[in-house]
């Protein structure tokens, strides 16, 4: 198998470092290139003591990376600074983008969510949502991919195949989520401090979580009308993993029959047998997202679950299946590792 040259653009964060991890061993794709900005000049190893064992380029600035001959660039770089950075990359260059900012297909929808005006709007409508489930083909064909927010591709996984069939009713979708540390990212922050976070429980951006665009966005076109659903994230005293817990009005068996139809054949996803609820801990360090379908004591209502790993199906190997498409290769190579247990 032909290996394709992959830069990685912003290594030293927690999503580059799953990309470096899970490219290690992926038969089509060898790194040629990492970038980082405070880290430039270090080796990876340094940066990443467990990645040691991996012959690796060192890191460099983006102005100093060479990326003639490369195939394809994962952008790994913090929300609001991609779009600049990709419109001065070459335009035949195979980009997966792991940011929020070519998201959202509505300008005025970004500019509103993240509180600035679109810098690249010629690149935002050529960008192709990443959840590569529901726009494989799209995807397969795109130079530009933007990849979802983690907590987006939990519940969207969950409840568009619902929307689209007619299942449920849009105006009662609740999705009260809980995901792990490493969701916000590497950067110091007090808020992220063990002291701060460790033995305690609590919701955050409560309202007004930047995710809720996304569901807006892809809820509206499942069902063919305006969604607006009630969204809270909270934070967990755990690195990694996204449980999502969604109420919706809608019987619980024809639920869990379109989603295991929808969703069959499916290499990633998990559809368990009615009446059983997914752990984070059976996901953990894969691709895999396990969807699950429980009867409510009230009729007529169904609590439906999913939980991924929010920095691997939730982003860096989701970039990797979506990556996989763009390059020809197969949709399940470099992904297929069991999740890590206990």
């Amino acid at each position: 198998m032909t290996r394709h040259r992959i830069a990685i653009l912003g290594a030293s964060g927690y999503t580059g470092a799953e990309l470096v991890r899970l490219i290690a061993t992926h038969p089509g794709m060898k790194i040629v290139a990492l970038t980082a900005d405070r880290k430039a000049g270090a080796a990876m190893a340094e940066v990443f003591p467990h990645l040691r064992h991996l012959a690796l380029p060192r890191l460099v600035t983006i102005a100093e990376v060479d990326l003639k001959g490369v195939d394809l660039a994962f952008c790994a770089l913090p929300h609001a600074t991609t779009q600049e950075v990709i419109s001065a990359l070459p335009r035949d260059l195979k980009i997966v983008d792991l940011s929020a900012d070519f998201r959202l297909r509505d300008p005025a929808l970004y500019a509103h969510w993240y509180g600035h005006e679109h810098r690249a709007l010629e690149l935002q409508a050529e960008a192709v949502y990443g959840l590569t489930e529901f726009y494989r083909e799209e995807i397969r064909a795109a130079r530009l991919v933007a990849g979802t927010g983690c907590n987006a591709a939990a519940g969207l996984l969950a409840v568009v195949p619902l929307l689209e069939a007619g299942l449920i009713d849009p105006d009662e979708i609740i999705i009260d989520l809980v995901t792990g540390v490493s969701g916000a990212g590497r950067g110091a922050r007090e808020g992220m401090l063990h002291a701060e976070v460790s033995e305690g429980f609590h919701a955050y951006n409560v309202a007004s979580h930047r995710h809720m665009a996304e569901f807006d966005q892809e809820f509206a076109k499942a069902a063919g009308r305006p969604v607006t659903c009630s969204f809270t994230a909270h934070l967990a005293p755990q690195n990694r993993g996204i449980l999502a817990t969604i109420y919706l009005e809608g019987e619980a068996a024809a639920i869990h029959a379109e989603l295991a139809r929808r969703h069959a054949g499916e290499p990633f996803i998990r559809v368990l047998p009615l009446g059983e609820s997914p752990h984070t801990r059976h996901v953990r360090g894969s691709n895999f997202c396990d969807l699950g379908v429980v009867a409510d004591r009230r009729p007529g209502r169904t609590i439906l679950f999913a939980a991924l790993d929010n920095l691997v199906k939730g982003a860096s190997g989701q970039a990797i299946q979506n990556a996989n498409l763009m390059l020809g290769l197969d949709e399940t190579a470099g992904l297929m590792a069991a999740p890590l247990f206990p």
